[in-house]
């Protein structure tokens, strides 16, 4: 077996988002998944500060970035990844390519239809789009993309570090009556499966489904009782001060209350739903959206220069 993954996780407060840098300590290659920039929502100004510190720890540590990687395309951040591109090019002197799975074009179709994004700014945006169960390499170790759909229709997962070449593995995942299981220790799930006491993903976006993500849940559940569920995002509470990057499959068993073996597939569909009722939409929905389909880079600036995004007007019933 390949040997074991280096893991670097990220906090960025300011979104509970979970950032991770995943190395091959033997060549020093590496992949980022799931960046974010730093937005002020009263100013509508980027800034770079946190995606310069990732740059910092990855030139430390030696490490040359092969992909960067999104796990779907988000609702709650923008993401970094090509201004990390571009940074990186510089610093390693090829640009790393930013990767997510094929259906992303559904999501971009979406919305950008609903915000007047034009064809030619989504096409492109994306420099691979991963098949299902498609194996990568990461210097000596290997990767798989699992397809976690529910939170929305392209989410996908990382299982990095491993052996999936056999038809065998490839099969595992797919099958819970299997009694083979891919031989890892790490999944990246993004935002399908929160740390215990948060449960699972919303599945309120377009797109989006409960049924969808309780089959993605029992994908996670059949593996090995060991392996390290590496979460998107994390929120501190009073009760809980530090973020938590991961839990075993085992933990998130035990005390994840949409995981348990005694939940239905009907008991979970009504307690993720009455739950999403009662949500309101993320702070940076639009903005993050609308950059995050054209894979981190900005909108087009206008004549004058100005780059824009587009924000609803809510006026009531209100007529004039």
């Amino acid at each position: 077996m390949s040997s074991a993954p280096t893991i670097d996780s990220v906090h960025h407060p300011a979104t509970g988002t979970w950032q991770y840098i995943v190395a091959d300590p033997k060549t020093h290659n590496a992949v980022i998944i799931d960046t974010v920039l730093d937005f002020d929502a009263a100013t509508q100004t980027i800034s770079t500060g946190n995606a310069d510190s990732l740059v910092s720890s990855i030139k430390e540590k030696g490490y040359n970035i092969v992909r960067i990687l999104e796990t779907h395309a988000h609702a709650d951040h923008l993401t970094a990844s090509a201004y990390l591109q571009q940074v990186l090019g510089g610093v390693q002197g090829s640009k790393p390519p930013i990767c997510i799975g094929k259906r992303i074009t559904q999501v971009q179709q979406t919305f950008g239809e609903k915000y007047g994004v034009s064809a030619d700014e989504l096409e492109n945006a994306f420099d691979h789009l991963f098949d299902d169960d498609e194996v990568f390499q990461i210097g000596d170790l290997e990767a798989k993309v699992v397809h976690l759909p529910g939170h929305t229709p392209d989410h996908v997962g990382y299982m990095i570090g491993g052996k999936f070449h056999t038809q065998q593995n490839l099969q595992s995942i797919e099958n819970p009556l299997t009694n083979t299981t891919p031989q890892t220790d790490n999944i990246f799930c993004g935002d399908s499966v929160f740390n215990a006491d948060l449960g699972v993903a919303r599945c309120d976006f377009p797109g989006g489904s409960a049924k969808a993500l309780y089959q993605s849940t029992r994908k996670l559940l059949n593996l090995p009782d060991h392996v390290r569920v590496w979460t998107g995002h994390d929120y501190p509470s009073a009760t809980r001060k530090e973020a938590v990057p991961f839990m075993r499959v085992d933990e998130q068993r035990e005390r994840n209350g949409y995981l348990q073996a005694d939940l239905t597939e009907d008991g979970f569909l009504e307690k993720r739903t009455q739950r999403d009722a009662g949500l309101n939409e993320p702070k940076l929905l639009h903005q993050s959206l609308q950059v995050n389909i054209r894979g981190g880079r900005l909108p087009k600036p206008s004549a004058q220069g100005m780059r824009f995004l587009v924000l609803p007007l809510r006026v009531g019933d209100a007529k004039w």
